[in-house]
């Protein structure tokens, strides 16, 4: 048996095609539609401190994807602290017709580009439905590397639709980043340093949060026709929030528990699935496109293991296209 190994430097040397991982979570979206997929409810290991957490995501994506395998993804918040990353993962592929493993590969960064390209994926059908010469201005609390890789993916592929960027982290944020040398000066020059959180969730109609925040923070209701990418789950309080009648989930079950913002709004204010879209009903229903243009969109995505297989597949592909890689025997 041959397995394929691609590490942080594989990964890199293979880069960040955006154009390309956002078209594998549409095409991963588009099978999950068709039925061909299995992915059981993600468990959560936790031992000592409650908020650590490592979570197995095992899924099978058929379609033109056709693999299997599971990520085993560890998020320590307090890792930040101690000068570490928060979080660390390992994905195991499986040819999907024999069960025999054949890639194995360090998805820190991987991981974290899927969460950027689901975001993508959102903008990208919320701007085809809602108006393709939109001008938003973007914001994202929180800087660290999920938050770096949304600004340089926004910048990327909708840098046309962004009049201004504004960025907030309780920590500072780093413009100078290397991992940022692929946005342009012309939006660096668009991008402004918010003093406060306040200040951005003001002056934005397209926010990401994107923290590691241990209590809810934002009590203030979005602004008519914003779009709020919930990624980091757990950043809104019921006041913010429970008046906005378009929310977006990428799976109910998964999304509703774990004390996310979703499972907040279903314990206090009654919200269930049928009140809420699915990421397949915008992919493949175009259901914004009857949404009213002052309509606010809340976006919460739990993170699916479908998207992790499918997008390890892609790096998978590319880096037997480069001969990148090592084969462990």
């Amino acid at each position: 048996m041959s397995v394929l190994y691609l590490g942080d430097e594989h990964i890199r040397a293979i880069g960040l095609n955006w154009e390309a991982l956002v078209d594998s979570m549409e095409a991963a979206v588009r099978i999950m539609d068709s039925g061909d997929y299995a992915q059981p409810i993600k468990p959560y290991l936790r031992y000592r401190h409650p908020a650590n957490r490592i979570i197995a995501m095992p899924a099978y994506v058929g379609g033109s994807v056709q693999t299997a395998g599971i990520k085993w993804i560890a998020s320590f918040p307090g890792n930040i602290d101690a000068g570490l990353p928060r979080a660390h993962s390992v994905t195991l592929l499986n040819d999907a017709n024999t069960g025999i493993p054949y890639a194995m590969l360090n998805t820190t960064l991987p991981s974290a580009a899927r969460t950027a390209a689901v975001s993508g994926l959102l903008i990208r059908h919320y701007l085809h439905e809602q108006g393709k010469e939109r001008k938003m201005t973007l914001g994202i609390i929180g800087f660290g590397p999920i938050g770096r890789l949304h600004y340089e993916m926004c910048c990327r592929l909708f840098g046309e639709h962004l009049a201004n960027v504004y960025l907030y982290d309780i920590r500072g944020c780093d413009l100078e980043s290397s991992d940022l040398g692929s946005v342009d000066a012309a939006l660096r020059s668009r991008t402004h340093l918010a003093g406060s959180w306040q200040q951005l969730y003001k002056e934005c109609d397209l926010v990401i949060t994107c923290t590691v925040t241990k209590e809810r923070y934002i009590d203030i209701p979005p602004s008519a026709g914003s779009l709020l990418l919930d990624v980091s789950l757990r950043d809104y309080r019921s006041e913010a929030i429970r008046g906005i009648k378009a929310i977006i989930v990428d799976d109910w079950d998964e999304v509703c528990r774990e004390n996310t913002d979703i499972e907040l709004l279903h314990l206090q204010c009654g919200l269930t699935k049928n009140q809420t879209m699915s990421l397949a009903d915008v992919v493949c229903r175009s259901t914004l496109a009857a949404l009213p243009s002052d309509e606010a969109v809340l976006f919460c995505p739990m993170g699916m293991a479908v998207f992790d297989m499918a997008l390890a597949e892609h790096f998978v592909s590319r880096a037997k296209a480069l001969q990148i890689g090592l084969e462990l025997k």
